[in-house]
C-alpha cells in the first residue's frame, strides 16, 4: 500500500503520518522477518522521529538466548538489522516525502524491544505543524 497525498487532497496531519509509519513498519517486520510485532509508538519531536517497537525479536533469536547462545543471537540480530534498517529508512522517506539524515536503532534481546531514532533535515509537510513538539 502506497500512501499518496495528492495536490487535490489536504495534507496529512502529523498523527496520520505517525500511524502510517507504524502500520508500514508492522507490515515490513511481518513480511521480511515473519515477526508479528507488538505495540509500536511513533512520534515526531522537532526534526526527529522516535519509534519504539515491542516484541520485535524473532523466535529464532529467543530460542538462541534461551539456549545460552547470546553471542550468536546478538550476531543474528546485528545481521537482521543490517538488512531491515535500509528498508525502514526507505519506508519512512516514502511516507514523509523527505530525506532522512540518519537512522539509529538498537534492539534489546533481553526486553524484546527495538528503539529507532530518525534524524530529519526538515519536517514533513503536514496540515498541523503546531502539533509537533519543538526543541528548546
Amino acid at each position: 500500500m502506497v500512501l499518496m497525498w495528492s495536490q487535490d487532497m489536504e495534507q496529512p496531519t502529523i498523527g496520520q503520518l505517525e500511524r502510517e509509519i507504524s502500520n508500514r513498519i508492522r507490515s515490513l517486520y511481518n513480511a521480511q522477518l515473519g515477526q508479528r510485532i507488538g505495540k509500536i509508538i511513533c512520534h515526531f519531536f522537532d526534526k526527529q522521529l522516535a519509534i519504539t517497537i515491542e516484541d520485535s525479536i524473532t523466535l529464532a533469536e529467543k530460542t538462541l538466548v534461551n539456549a545460552g547462545k547470546e553471542d550468536l543471537a546478538e550476531q543474528v540480530r546485528f545481521d537482521l538489522d543490517q538488512i531491515i534498517k535500509p528498508r525502514i529508512k526507505d519506508t519512512i522517506e516514502e511516507v514523509i516525502n523527505k530525506p532522512i539524515v540518519e537512522l539509529i536503532s538498537h534492539t534489546s534481546l533481553t526486553s524484546g524491544r527495538t528503539a529507532i531514532i530518525v534524524v530529519l533535515e526538515q519536517l514533513p509537510v503536514v496540515r498541523n505543524p503546531h502539533a509537533i513538539p519543538k526543541a528548546n
